[in-house]
């Protein structure tokens, strides 16, 4: 069973949280977020695949990541990992991207150019008998449909996650 809750800390952060529990082991889902096959598996709200998927995972590694939508919209995102404490915590940065890993304003994509041309992830696994608790703060995105739109997407990417880690 998974449990949820999400909110916007403080709007002028422009911070989303969400926080999951998984009936799975943290080594589990920490696989799922360096794994590229995993997480083609899992990335992109409900509806969309993930087509391609490049992840080095270590300090100032690069990540680019692609999700499609139903329609056939790619979507690109790309970043460079900051921190990583294995199995504990990853701390990237996040920025939309074309096919070439190059960052885009995000107005390419049809949002707001509010968006700053890159925003921070932080993500924590935390172990709780068996179980694991993901965090995830998302600074940068702006309030607004923008956000709700974040909002959504991050919590259908982890429900996949969920399905993915059966």
């Amino acid at each position: 069973m998974n449990q949820y809750k999400t909110g916007c800390k403080d709007t002028k952060d422009q911070e989303l949280f969400i926080t999951r529990t998984f009936d799975a082991s943290r080594e589990s889902v920490w696989r799922a977020w360096k794994d590229p096959n995993i997480m083609k598996r899992w990335w992109g709200p409900k509806g969309f695949t993930s087509s391609y998927c490049m992840i080095d995972l270590r300090v100032d590694g690069k990540f680019l990541y692609c999700m499609r939508s139903p329609e056939g919209k790619d979507y690109w995102n790309t970043g460079f990992y900051q921190e990583i404490i294995p199995q504990a915590r990853i701390v990237f940065s996040n920025s939309f991207a074309d096919e070439k890993g190059n960052v885009v304003q995000a107005t390419k994509y049809g949002m707001s150019a509010d968006f700053p041309l890159e925003m921070l992830v932080t993500v924590t696994f935390e172990e709780i008998r068996e179980k694991t608790k993901l965090t995830i703060s998302h600074v940068g995105i702006p309030a607004g449909a923008d956000h709700d739109g974040a909002n959504i997407g991050w919590n259908q990417s982890l429900d996949k996650l969920a399905e993915a880690l059966r």
